[in-house]
């Protein structure tokens, strides 16, 4: 069989063991417009994207791709938008399943687990297809706090500081990489998970847009970016705090005016 007779079938690995119909599905995640770019620190986790409005007469409201699925979770998806709304929708059914199944509301891990196990079946039969987009989800854990997960089409998941997604990709790997070993008087390579214990609330929304903003090498207007948090911390408003929820414009504006001045 050639690499044309190979590509053709989800379920049959090349000679080489690949499954070529799981790598595409990565390309439309990197060939996507959009970056995605999450961070989580001491009490609070942020995840930022683009809005990139294609028309003028679309309503730049309904141009999301940020998406709540419980009160303490949500994500941002990269890659196909219709497949982002099929599995936001699968994972919004996941989740009030676990709440009326054992009464309380299912955490970032296990959401993430779950959703990653349907992933990887859609990799073993021939009558689906993997999904071509990226989740990043973050979320409050009622006993370890801010959380941080990415799940990719071919069903492997992991916690993260911070990660990043879509285009560019690397590149913004590679500067939060930069930006997270100067942490903890510069041993944050030496120890992660200590370094994140730095960040606060201010210190994680700031490297979020400063990463954004150095990737593409563009200062961005408040319109122009997505910003969804979820913030155990005190500036948090209370009616908010462990939340999630997506900033609007002003408080985006706001936040953008302070990474101006401090750069």
């Amino acid at each position: 069989m050639s690499r044309t007779s190979y590509d053709r079938y989800l379920t049959v690995f090349s000679p080489e063991g690949r499954l070529y119909q799981v790598e595409y599905a990565f390309k439309a995640i990197s060939g996507s417009a959009h970056t995605a770019i999450a961070v989580r620190g001491k009490d609070t986790s942020v995840v930022i994207t683009q809005r990139k409005v294609p028309d003028k007469l679309l309503d730049a409201s309904s141009v999301t791709h940020l998406f709540s699925i419980t009160p303490t979770i949500g994500c941002v998806m990269t890659g196909l938008i219709a497949d982002a709304r099929a599995q936001v929708t699968r994972a919004r059914s996941e989740a009030a399943e676990f709440r009326y199944k054992y009464g309380y509301e299912i955490t970032p891990d296990a959401l993430a687990r779950r959703l990653a196990n349907i992933n990887q079946v859609y990799t073993q039969r021939a009558a689906m297809r993997p999904l071509g987009i990226s989740m990043i989800l973050i979320g409050m854990d009622p006993e370890y706090g801010a959380q941080c997960f990415k799940l990719d089409p071919a069903g492997y998941f992991v916690g993260f500081h911070a990660t990043a997604a879509g285009q560019k990709q690397q590149e913004a790997m590679n500067h939060l990489e930069k930006k997270w070993k100067k942490l903890d008087s510069g041993r944050g390579a030496d120890d992660a998970a200590k370094a994140g214990k730095s960040l606060g609330r201010a210190a994680v929304i700031e490297m979020a847009i400063e990463a954004m903003s150095t990737v593409h090498a563009t200062d961005y207007k408040p319109g122009e970016i997505e910003i969804g948090i979820v913030s155990d911390a005190p500036e948090e408003d209370v009616k908010t705090r462990g939340q999630w929820r997506v900033m609007g414009e002003a408080e985006i504006e706001q936040h953008l005016l302070a990474y101006a001045e401090k750069d």
